[in-house]
C-alpha cells in the first residue's frame, strides 16, 4: 500500500503525496481542501521545480463526505492527483446511527425532522433481518439533497428551492450491514459498500421496509480501501506539520 501522510519537506508535499484526514463535523470536503490551499498560498513558499519555474499547487479529494459526516477523507496533492479515480474506486466502510419514528426530506439531519411513524413493532431481531435482506447488488436512487449533477446544477440546489428532482438510479453493492447496538429509537450500524452508495438512502429505506419512518442521525467513514481511519490525522495536525516545515 502506498505511504500516506508521509512527506519530509514542503517540496515533497507539493510534488505529490496522499493524505488521510479525519474530516470534522460540519465541514464539506471542499472546506478541507480550501483550508489546506489557503494555508499553502499564504504561509508556504513553494520551491521552484527543476527548471526553475514556479510550481502550481494541485490538490483534490478521492470521494466526497457530506458536511454532517465525519471520518476518512483521502486527499491527493501534486502528481498523486492523477490517481484520484483509482483511489476512490475502493469499497467503503461506515459506522453511524439510524433514528426511527421520524423522517426528513434530505434523509439526514440537514433538514427538519417531521412526521410520526409507528415503531412498537420494531425490535432488534426484526431490524437485523431487514439489514440482512439489503445485502447484495442493487439499484439505488440518490437522494434529491445530493451533489449529483442534474441538468448542469447540483441536485441539492433545486431541492432547496422546492423543485422536484428526478435522479437516475445507480448500481451499488452492499457487502455487509450489521446492527451493532439497538435501543429505540436509535440503531447503530457498521456497513461495507461500494463507492457511490448513499448511506442516507439506506437509512431511509430501512424505515420504509419495516413499515415505519427513519433517517440518518450520525455517520462516520472508517475506511476507504485500502485506507483506514486509524491512520488519519486532523486538519490541524497537517497544518502544524506544514508550518514547522515552512520555518526550516
Amino acid at each position: 500500500m502506498m505511504p500516506t501522510n508521509n512527506f519530509g519537506s514542503i517540496e515533497e508535499f507539493v510534488k505529490g503525496t496522499v493524505l488521510l484526514i479525519d474530516k470534522p463535523l460540519g465541514w464539506t470536503s471542499f472546506d478541507v481542501l480550501n483550508k489546506v490551499k489557503g494555508f499553502v498560498k499564504h504561509k508556504v513558499k513553494i520551491p521552484p521545480n527543476n527548471q526553475g519555474h514556479q510550481q502550481r499547487f494541485k490538490i483534490g479529494h478521492a470521494g466526497t463526505l457530506d458536511p454532517l459526516a465525519t471520518g476518512l477523507l483521502v486527499i491527493c496533492t501534486g502528481a498523486f492527483t492523477k490517481t484520484i479515480d483509482s483511489l476512490q474506486a475502493g469499497k467503503k466502510e461506515y459506522t453511524g446511527c439510524i433514528t426511527f419514528g421520524k423522517v426528513t426530506p434530505s434523509f439526514d439531519l440537514e433538514t427538519t425532522v417531521e412526521g410520526e411513524y409507528p415503531t412498537d413493532h420494531i425490535n432488534r431481531a426484526v431490524l437485523e433481518s431487514a439489514a440482512l435482506s439489503m445485502i447484495g447488488e442493487q439499484m439505488q436512487r440518490p437522494p434529491s439533497y445530493s451533489a449529483k449533477q442534474i441538468d448542469g446544477q447540483r441536485a441539492y440546489k433545486a431541492a432547496r428551492r422546492g423543485e422536484t428532482v428526478e435522479i437516475p438510479a445507480v448500481r451499488i453493492t452492499i457487502e455487509d450491514f450489521k446492527i451493532t447496538e439497538f435501543q429505540m429509537p436509535d440503531a447503530h450500524f457498521h456497513i461495507t459498500c461500494s463507492k457511490g452508495t448513499y448511506i442516507r438512502t439506506i437509512a431511509n429505506d430501512v424505515g420504509k421496509n419495516l413499515g415505519s419512518g427513519s433517517h440518518l442521525s450520525a455517520l462516520r467513514r472508517v475506511a476507504s480501501h485500502p485506507f483506514h481511519i486509524e491512520d488519519a490525522i486532523t486538519v490541524e495536525q497537517l497544518l502544524d506539520k506544514l508550518a514547522q516545515m515552512a520555518q526550516v
